[in-house]
């Protein structure tokens, strides 16, 4: 990938799923820095700590399943979502989606639906405030809810979404 880039072919090279410290092992053992790490990251699965180590490394942090996957629903019905999405008119995703792109965070909803695409861009026409922010961040539970090792259930079962 390296030699691509250096030559022209490419114009990024991007991981996915690094923790920090593979991250951090790529970077000392290569000559391109990554411009970004695609990591899970949802409202339930904030991944503060990486995104620590991505900051200080350079390294963009993109969230896949930005809305949750099979946790989806559970954090739709979130009170303060709801209470915000009530106050600025938006949907519950919205929410979500602009408190994650205002921390910063690129995000990449699935959806085949071509209004829910269309929705899922309409996120900068307001603004969360840092309390309203804070109020999120503190819903965070710190751990992914499928692709544990210690649950192959839960990574089998995301397999058919």
């Amino acid at each position: 990938m390296e030699k691509l880039y250096t030559e022209g072919k490419v114009r990024a090279i991007g991981v996915s799923n690094f923790e920090p410290d593979q991250l951090l092992d790529l970077i000392a053992y290569n000559k391109v820095v990554p411009a970004v790490n695609q990591i899970k990251t949802n409202l339930y699965c904030q991944r503060t700590a990486e995104r620590g180590w991505m900051d200080k490394s350079r390294v963009a942090h993109m969230a896949y399943a930005p809305l949750g996957q099979g946790n989806r629903s559970e954090m739709f019905k979130e009170p303060a979502v709801l209470a915000l999405a009530e106050k600025y008119g938006k949907t519950p995703a919205q929410i979500q989606l602009r408190f994650l792109t205002q921390k910063g965070i690129a995000v990449i909803p699935r959806s085949t639906q071509p209004a829910h695409i269309r929705e899922n861009f309409a996120l900068f026409d307001f603004a969360l405030t840092a309390e309203e922010m804070a109020r999120l961040s503190a819903l965070d539970k710190k751990e992914p809810l499928i692709g544990k090792p210690e649950t192959p259930e839960l990574v089998e079962f995301s397999l058919t979404w």
